[in-house]
């Protein structure tokens, strides 16, 4: 299905001002990453607009949108998780947003940052495999969050997810 350009129009035209940008999001753009969603959370009023299927009229690509963006090379039917995966991590840079209501800004990764450490929950013991002992003990100095356990050779969540994605 390729949705047409009358509705698209009517429904950008109607609330857009001088300050506003259009976002179609699509294979054809490049990759939404971190950085785009710091530049986005920028603009005052942001349009996310996708297809269904097929996407949109080609019209709408040449005459409304201001920027193109692709959450990844995978196809997805319908729109609304385009969006959301999109508007989740630009909402997490915009000043009260639910995300930031704590006073702290979004989690971010970083190139080269790392992901996460690894991280647990009780019970301590579960099916013959145990929390770290370090986390038991209250102490952070060897904990993966601490810094610790990283220098010290343990593997990265980095590491373990390329890993995963490999074999």
């Amino acid at each position: 299905m390729v949705l047409k350009p009358e509705p698209l129009f009517a429904a950008v035209d109607a609330p857009r001002g001088p300050e506003s940008r259009v976002v179609l999001l699509c294979p054809q753009g490049p990759t939404f990453t971190q950085a785009t969603a710091e530049r986005l959370a920028r603009v005052p009023h942001l349009v996310l607009l996708c297809g269904h299927y097929e996407g949109v009229d080609e019209r709408v690509r040449a005459e409304l949108v201001d920027e193109e963006l692709s959450i990844g090379d995978y196809v997805v039917t319908g729109g609304s998780s385009r969006r959301w995966s999109c508007w989740t991590r630009w909402c997490g840079f915009r000043a009260g947003c639910p995300r930031r209501s704590r006073g702290r800004g979004p989690r971010v990764l970083r190139r080269g940052a790392g992901l996460d450490y690894p991280q647990y929950t009780r019970p301590a013991e579960f099916r013959g495999s145990r929390v770290p002992e370090v986390l038991l003990s209250g102490t952070t100095a060897g904990s993966p969050s601490g810094g610790g356990a990283r220098r010290s050779g343990a593997p990265s969540r980095v590491g373990r997810t390329s890993w995963r994605r490999c074999r």
